[in-house]
């Protein structure tokens, strides 16, 4: 049997004008990740891991989600288990991810951060933790150690508007390489619907140092918010919403539903929507007032398994693709800013495939020569950012966009070993565009594609973010 590893120098490319434009045109480019989940503490405190448990499986749902399909106990996924047999058991579940990208992550990961050119299975997996947590002790595989291997050169966290981006504070003082900013992800305060919201409003105005007992007051609690966001160097604001909401209402009855919910009352489906979509364009407003990027990721169903989520809570692996109808409420609501002149740059992510062309058709509705693609259609997202899902969304923006336009990849992640997607993607994006000059669709002119790879792998985001 042959148990070299298969990711070699060619992994994803195959012919030589893909080759080509990979290695001449996207791989050194450094990695601008405008969208993680990544641990501020972590960063600029350059953690450093004492085993492969800790920096690879903890909080990983992905990988929750296949050894519970595998039939692992939970004992040895979130439980008592102890981290060795933890990723022992993980590694008796590896083979069994074949055609799932875990497969190609997991190798991907092993062998760009340590080196390891063996296949993790059973027979491999006690040589492998060994090796991995002894290159752990080395002073360069820490945080920090992690992102400079990736040539990060940019990235941004997801803090919640209570956050005192204190990590934030700290990682500027320090003398890091890589440049660490945040977004702002106001979830909690729009979803007024949550069993938790009131105690959120609470949280809020203790940090905001205003008594918020009216959405007037709320209002000025989320700007003073954005405000001590971006004098810290937050340009990104992020919004993770299962449909975009739009139903108009008066500010004087915004303020009724939301007093409603303060007095505990229980609120119909279409208040509820009415609240949202105030909320929603008030903060859009102020986004575009101070300049900033808005992400809107859109068709998520969590927490499904209530049994489950009760006893382990979010995150950790009862998401799924949900089925919401987001057309028209999304074109109403980017139309509401627009009309205003009030429309910031915009990235929409949908987690529905059916939904690629919806999405990508919209954003063409709003470009309006203003900045080079203003509103985009964002990369393939969750459970879209594997091979087919990465090239279904670049096949839909090529036809119904400008591929040549698009700010790239992210991640989206918690994992520090993540950035190595940039590279996944960078070899699929070079492998599909290098057949097309194979087949004859594109013209074989290196200079010309190779210009558009570049751009995508790296300048366009530059260029956008603005970090």
């Amino acid at each position: 049997m042959d148990n070299s590893l298969f990711i070699t120098n060619n992994f994803l490319l195959e012919n030589h004008y893909s080759r080509e434009l990979y290695n001449k045109f996207s791989k050194d480019h450094p990695i601008i990740d405008y969208h993680n989940h990544l641990s501020p503490k972590d960063i600029a405190q350059d953690r450093k891991y004492s085993n492969i448990t800790e920096l690879w499986l903890a909080g990983d749902h992905a990988k929750y989600r296949a050894m519970r399909c595998y039939g692992i106990s939970e004992d040895y996924i979130t439980g008592q288990a102890s981290d060795k047999e933890k990723f022992l058991t993980w590694a008796k579940t590896v083979p069994k991810t074949i055609r799932n990208p875990i497969y190609h992550w997991t190798h991907l990961e092993l062998k760009r951060y340590f080196g390891i050119e063996k296949l993790l299975n059973q027979k491999t997996a006690e040589d492998i933790y060994e090796e991995v947590n002894y290159q752990l002790q080395k002073p360069e595989n820490s945080c920090q150690g992690f992102l400079n291997k990736s040539n990060v050169e940019s990235l941004c966290t997801t803090e919640d508007p209570l956050d005192d981006l204190k990590y934030h504070k700290q990682h500027v003082s320090s003398n890091s390489k890589v440049k660490v900013s945040t977004s702002f992800r106001p979830d909690k305060a729009i979803s007024i619907e949550s069993e938790s919201y009131l105690t959120y409003i609470n949280k809020l105005s203790d940090t905001s140092n205003i008594e918020i007992s009216t959405y007037y007051d709320l209002q000025d609690a989320l700007r003073k918010r954005v405000e001590y966001f971006h004098a810290n160097g937050c340009r990104l604001s992020d919004h993770g919403l299962t449909y975009m909401p739009f139903e108009i209402s008066s500010d004087s009855n915004i303020d009724k539903i939301f007093r409603d919910k303060l007095k505990g009352k229980i609120l119909s489906g279409n208040d509820i929507d009415k609240f949202k979509t105030a909320i929603l364009l008030y903060l859009a407003e102020i986004y575009h007032e101070f300049g900033w990027v808005q992400q809107f990721h859109l068709g998520a169903q969590r927490n499904n398994n209530s049994r489950m989520f009760k006893k382990l809570g979010p995150d950790s692996g009862w998401d799924s693709i949900g089925d919401f109808k987001h057309s028209r409420a999304l074109s109403f609501f980017l139309n509401a800013l627009d009309k205003e002149n009030k429309l910031s740059k915009t990235l929409l992510y949908n987690l529905n495939p059916s939904d690629n062309a919806v999405f990508a058709s919209m954003v063409g509705n709003f470009n309006d020569g203003s900045v080079k693609g203003k509103i985009q259609y964002g990369s393939a997202w969750w459970f879209l950012d594997q091979k087919e899902g990465i090239i279904n969304q670049l096949n839909t923006l090529s036809n119904m966009g400008l591929l040549s336009c698009f700010v790239g990849m992210l991640t989206d992640s918690r994992s520090f070993l993540s950035m190595s997607r940039h590279e996944y993607f960078r070899r699929i994006l070079c492998n599909l565009l290098g057949n097309e000059m194979v087949s004859g669709d594109l013209p074989k002119d290196l200079d010309l594609i190779g210009e558009t790879i570049s751009e995508i792998s790296y300048f366009n985001a530059k260029e956008y973010f603005d970090l």
